[in-house]
C-alpha cells in the first residue's frame, strides 16, 4: 500500500465523523440558515487568511533532504494568494458586512486550529503541516460543490455568493492529485506519521469549527410563542 492510501485509511473514521456532522449534513440538504452560512464563511475567511503564511513557514522549516517538497509548496503558495478575498466577496454577496467580517475576531474552535497549525510546523515536524491540507482540501473535494447547490437553492442567494465552495470544490479536486503524489514520495516513516498524526486531530478540529457555528433556534410553534 503506498503511502496516500495508508493515510487515507488510517484517518478514514476521523472524516468519517466530520463529514456525518448534523450541520454539514444539514447544509448538503439546503437546511441551513443564512446567519449559519455567513458564520462558516467569516470562519474561513479568519483561517484561509493564514493558508499562505503557513505555507511559508512550512517551506522555511523543511530540511534540505525535501527540496522537492518546498518547491511543490511553492506551487501551492501561488495557487492560494489572495483567496481570502473570495470568502469576503461571498459574505457581501450575502448581504453581510464584508467589513464587519475582516475586523471580526474568530471562534475560539477557529483560532485553536490554526494556531495548532503553527504549532505543529514550529515545534513538530513540519511535514505535519500537510495533515491540515489533508483535511481542508479532501472535505473541498467532497462536500463544497454539493453544499454549494443546496444552499443556493434554499436560501436563493446568488451565484456570487459561492465564489469560494465552488471554486475549491473544483480546485481542490486538481490538487488532490497533486497532493497525492507529494505524499507518495514521502518515504521517511517518522515524516509519515507526523501527517497521520496531525491530519486525525486537524479532523476534530476542524470539526470544532462546524459545531460552534451560530445555527439559529427554531421559531416556536404560534401557539406556544403566545
Amino acid at each position: 500500500m503506498n503511502f496516500h492510501d495508508r493515510l487515507l485509511a488510517e484517518t478514514a473514521d476521523a472524516r468519517a465523523t466530520l463529514v456525518t456532522l448534523p450541520v454539514i449534513q444539514d447544509a448538503l440538504a439546503g437546511r441551513i440558515a443564512r446567519e449559519t452560512y455567513v458564520d462558516f464563511l467569516t470562519q474561513a475567511y479568519h483561517h484561509v487568511r493564514h493558508t499562505v503564511p503557513l505555507l511559508m513557514a512550512c517551506g522555511a522549516r523543511l530540511p534540505a533532504r525535501l527540496e522537492w517538497l518546498r518547491t511543490a509548496i511553492g506551487e501551492y503558495i501561488e495557487e492560494e494568494m489572495g483567496h481570502q478575498e473570495w470568502v469576503l466577496d461571498d459574505i457581501a454577496a450575502c448581504g453581510a458586512d464584508r467589513a464587519a467580517a475582516a475586523a471580526s475576531e474568530p471562534s475560539l474552535a477557529t483560532e485553536l486550529m490554526v494556531a495548532y497549525a503553527y504549532d505543529t510546523i514550529a515545534r513538530g515536524n513540519p511535514v505535519g503541516f500537510f495533515g491540515m491540507v489533508l483535511v481542508l482540501e479532501g472535505t473541498s473535494v467532497a462536500l463544497a460543490t454539493r453544499a454549494a447547490t443546496s444552499i443556493e437553492t434554499a436560501l436563493g442567494l446568488p451565484r456570487s455568493a459561492f465564489s469560494y465552495l465552488l471554486s475549491h470544490g473544483d480546485l481542490d479536486i486538481e490538487h488532490a492529485g497533486f497532493f497525492e503524489g507529494l505524499m507518495n514520495r514521502l518515504d521517511d516513516p517518522d515524516d509519515q506519521a507526523a501527517v497521520i498524526y496531525a491530519a486525525r486531530r486537524f479532523y476534530r478540529l476542524y470539526g470544532d469549527v462546524f459545531r460552534n457555528l451560530q445555527v439559529p433556534a427554531p421559531a416556536l410553534p404560534q401557539a406556544e410563542a403566545a
